[in-house]
């Protein structure tokens, strides 16, 4: 028999968080409207949003190779410095290439990307065929389809289209955030008010 004392668990109700929320309805708001700026900015200066956006990812890469250098000085078995030195020497060394030279980042990760839609793409379609004879997987062949035809104009376009698609994809992102927020707001700020 466990006599273990049991921790009473919290169960919170989708309409209990949306009043909780409700509260804050103008942080979302304003977070919203700032996220919609950045994302006009960003797609009015595509290439600066390409090269702030590497330039990111470089610092982070740079930052996690340190602390995986870090783990690799603390575990101090041979085997296990070994995978984490190298690890964090590759990871930390791409992130200084990445902020070094982010003209040539941007061209390895849009390369990447268009690699990883194909692969996706390709995964679905394969997943697909497989259970093809099911109900409503057609869904999953379109989605398939489109995922691998839009990593294959990626990759005709590149390198060509490594100044401005990491860029484009920023600010079409941040966009689609600010509007989500905004409009998230506006409903919780209308149900605080009823």
């Amino acid at each position: 028999m466990d006599t273990s004392p049991q921790i009473p668990v919290r169960h919170e109700t989708i309409a209990s968080t949306l009043s909780r929320l409700s509260a804050q309805w103008g942080w979302f708001i304003a977070l919203g409207v700032l996220l919609i700026i950045l994302g006009l900015t960003a797609s009015i200066h595509i290439l600066t949003a390409t090269l702030v956006s590497v330039l990111y990812v470089g610092m982070l890469m740079l930052a996690g190779g340190i602390f995986q250098l870090i783990q690799a000085w603390r575990l101090k078995r041979w085997s296990g410095f070994l995978f984490w030195s190298i690890a964090g020497l590759l990871y930390a060394g791409a992130g200084v290439l990445a902020i070094i030279n982010p003209l040539a980042a941007a061209s390895a990760l849009t390369l990447l990307l268009g690699a990883a839609l194909i692969a996706c793409g390709a995964l679905r379609l394969w997943i697909w065929l497989q259970h093809r004879s099911q109900r409503q997987w057609q869904w999953l062949a379109l989605s398939g389809g489109i995922t691998l035809l839009a990593g294959l104009l990626v990759a005709a376009a590149w390198p060509g289209n490594s100044l401005w698609l990491l860029g484009l994809l920023l600010a079409f992102d941040l966009l689609f955030q600010g509007w989500t927020l905004l409009l998230l707001g506006v409903a919780l700020r209308r149900m605080r008010t009823r």
